[in-house]
């Protein structure tokens, strides 16, 4: 019965096996140590048998950004919270996730992932956003303009972007207010600054939610 298995399936192979291992080797290596031959090597088989999983490399670095993603949402993604309460938890997981596994971050600023897991989270924003009144082209652009801030936030954190122990180390004589401001912000700065924003975006939506006319059922 072994002999007729599927090369694929040697050890009980999966293709979330295959993405976690790939995950595994970003992590701990970047993004250019990741290709079929040395994932192959990881799991012991074939870079062949990989392809039975994923059949390119696009599709696994799309696999790749679906395991960041998966760590921040939950299998029943809203569960019938209010939509402000799921999308703020969803944007401080996602970062959290994000900072777990930096190496992953140009990924998600160089392509759009599209795997099946991927577009059916997004479909369920954009339903709890729509149930909640949003049009759907604003539902649409409710998730990718929170999405693009986790991004970008994760991509400045990790590039320390405006952090606040290089602007503390300015000249206080020829930049007072900077230095000032970057020493009073604290060591959890960018992290303060991070739910400011989030809350000042979401905060936007729900006023424009409000100015919506609402939609007959």
């Amino acid at each position: 019965m072994a002999a007729n298995r599927a090369r694929g399936q040697r050890a009980g192979l999966t293709r979330q096996a295959v993405l976690e291992a790939a995950l595994r080797l970003v992590d701990q290596e970047g993004l250019k140590a990741l290709s079929m031959r040395r994932l192959g090597a990881e799991l012991g088989v074939e870079a062949m048998t990989v392809y039975h999983h994923v059949p390119n490399k696009v599709a696994l670095l799309n696999g790749v950004i679906e395991q960041v993603v998966a760590e921040a949402v939950p299998p029943h993604f809203g569960d019938g919270a209010p939509w402000r309460e799921v999308l703020s938890a969803y944007a401080h997981a996602l970062t959290a996730a994000l900072r777990a596994h930096p190496n992953a971050v140009p990924l998600l600023l160089s392509q759009p992932a599209m795997t099946p897991r991927l577009t059916r989270t997004l479909e369920a924003v954009v339903a709890m956003l729509h149930e909640a009144g949003f049009p759907l082209p604003r539902a649409l652009d409710v998730a990718y303009s929170l999405t693009s801030l986790v991004v970008g936030h994760a991509a400045a954190q990790a590039g320390n972007v405006g952090g606040t122990d290089t602007l503390g180390s300015l000249a206080p004589d020829t930049y007072p207010l900077l230095v000032r401001a970057a020493r009073e912000s604290g060591e959890d700065a960018a992290q303060t600054r991070f739910a400011f924003a989030v809350d000042a975006l979401l905060s936007g939506f729900e006023r424009e939610l409000a100015s919506t006319p609402r939609r007959p059922r």
